[in-house]
């Protein structure tokens, strides 16, 4: 019998699927689904993301089953499950979405078809979203971009013909089985895409009216964000659909909802920088571990202080507002954008942190881990692009400013509700008469910012400008915006050389 093979990875779902919808159209198909023992002891994999793909697979098969298929999950790396079913019953074709993942996945993809290719097996990819693979520069993608955003989904047949398929999903591997044991969030959402498709109608009838002015803030955009995104870097929804998807919401809108319109169109623009960021880690697979702008290299690594990243993981960094996104993040697998930079740019100024170390840990702790999303950021954020505007956080400003009443703090950390509003931002320099009063101790109940804030921030800066004014660092940029800067605006060009004034207040957000 001749059959042909989906692979689904971080695709898994039916609706917009190009390579199930090809394989199907051609006779039988075997649905696999490959847990890699290789790929979970990554160190940017965890516990908790294995427990929202375990869900979604579940998930995936039921949508199987009523189409009359099934899903075959096999553990063991992928050449070596496919040598096997072939040995079994020769294939002669396997589909499979691109991928843009990290540096294992990577080798593990060209590996895959330098088997098909020896063993007289066609390989097909299919690409999933609007990034383009083998992209040298970035002249032209906006509008490549946007076309495969606007076809229509793959249609898929109403009954597929399966071969395989496991009678009960229910054996999958449990996280320590994979050697995963960081444990699970309790609090994170659940994976599969029914739950993902009730988030997406939420969103778009309800909370995106709140998105605009909302998603700053932790404490309202745990509802004022889309929460779309771990859907979005497993695929139970695909980006496409969800693009569609808002733009026919904003079709049926009247025109006097104002905030829910403009919610979407600013949710709309974030859909696209989605593409893009990945786009960079597509044509530049090294960003993962190596800096996108050369001449940084050396600027932080060796100034790594095991004491300082021990602090910023612990939650005990001694800046109330960071210590409650860490938490609030070993909890719930999810923090808003503008916390996930802000501790970013803590890692990266005030303790003086290399990205590298910082993006593994805050990748195994995101349940919704896109590396090309992820490994773009940490180095936007850390300043090592080259064309960027330099971000400094100051954890204390973004305290006083999105969280004014430290209802969020004191939500994720316990002790400060016993700390006095007077003190609430910077709880270090209260009296001692007054932490025996409200009976907090600095230094035991919570602790002592682990460097002094101001002045590491004046030495970084002072540190970052040095280094961006020399020539031959600036000379660099060029090459970076042709590889990598957006053209649709002006977001992403050389940052002009600005005076000590402006960059005061445009760096200090």
């Amino acid at each position: 019998m001749r059959y042909r093979v989906v692979w689904f990875k971080r695709d898994l779902r039916l609706h917009d699927h190009a390579p199930l919808a090809a394989a199907a159209q051609d006779g039988p198909v075997l649905c696999l689904y490959v847990v890699e023992p290789g790929l979970w002891v990554q160190p940017d994999a965890s516990a908790r993301q294995w427990g929202f793909v375990r869900e979604s697979l579940q998930d995936l098969d039921r949508e199987l089953r009523a189409r009359g298929g099934r899903l075959m999950v096999c553990v063991g790396e992928v050449v070596e499950v496919l040598a096997r079913l072939h040995a079994r019953a020769a294939f002669v074709a396997v589909h499979a979405h691109e991928e843009t993942g990290n540096g294992w996945t990577y080798a593990r993809d060209r590996a895959v078809a330098a088997w098909c290719r020896a063993h007289g097996v066609a390989w097909r990819e299919w690409p999933q979203f609007g990034v383009v693979r083998g992209l040298r520069e970035r002249d032209g993608w906006q509008r490549r971009r946007d076309a495969f955003m606007a076809e229509p989904p793959v249609p898929l047949p109403p009954r597929i013909h399966a071969v395989g398929g496991s009678d009960d999903l229910a054996v999958l591997p449990a996280a320590c089985d994979l050697g995963l044991s960081d444990g699970d969030a309790p609090r994170r959402q659940r994976g599969g895409r029914r739950e993902g498709l009730l988030v997406l109608g939420d969103f778009l009838r309800q909370r995106s009216r709140h998105y605009r002015g909302g998603i700053s803030s932790p404490l309202t955009a745990t509802s004022a964000c889309s929460r779309l995104s771990p859907y979005l870097a497993q695929g139970c929804l695909g980006l496409r659909e969800v693009e569609q998807a808002t733009q026919a919401q904003l079709a049926i809108l009247p025109p006097d909802v104002t905030s829910q319109r403009l919610g979407l169109q600013g949710f709309q623009s974030r859909l696209a920088w989605h593409c893009h960021f990945i786009q960079k880690l597509e044509s530049e697979p090294e960003l993962e571990w190596r800096n996108l702008h050369r001449g940084y290299d050396g600027l932080r690594e060796d100034g790594w202080s095991a004491e300082r990243f021990e602090a910023l993981v612990q939650g005990r960094t001694g800046w109330p507002l960071v210590d409650a996104c860490v938490a609030m993040l070993r909890e719930t697998g999810w923090l808003n954008f503008r916390m996930r930079a802000m501790l970013v740019s803590v890692a990266a100024y005030p303790l003086w942190l290399h990205w590298r170390e910082v993006g593994l840990w805050l990748a195994r702790q995101f349940v919704d881990y896109e590396p090309g999303i992820h490994w773009s950021q940490l180095q936007m954020q850390s300043g090592t692009t080259g064309i960027n505007t330099t971000r400094v956080y100051n954890p204390v400003k973004q305290a006083r400013d999105q969280d004014p009443q430290g209802h969020f703090v004191r939500r994720w950390l316990p002790a400060m509700r016993r700390v006095p509003d007077a003190w609430l931002f910077e709880p270090w320099r209260m009296p001692e008469e007054t932490q025996a009063r409200c009976g907090v101790r600095v230094g035991d109940d919570i602790p002592r910012p682990v460097v002094d804030l101001d002045v590491a921030l004046r030495e970084a800066k002072a540190r970052m400008h040095a280094l961006r004014a020399r020539p031959e660092v600036q000379a660099g940029e060029a090459d970076v915006v042709r590889r990598h800067a957006s053209r649709a605006g002006r977001r992403e060009q050389p940052a002009r050389r600005r005076s000590a004034a402006e960059r005061a207040q445009q760096e200090l957000f």
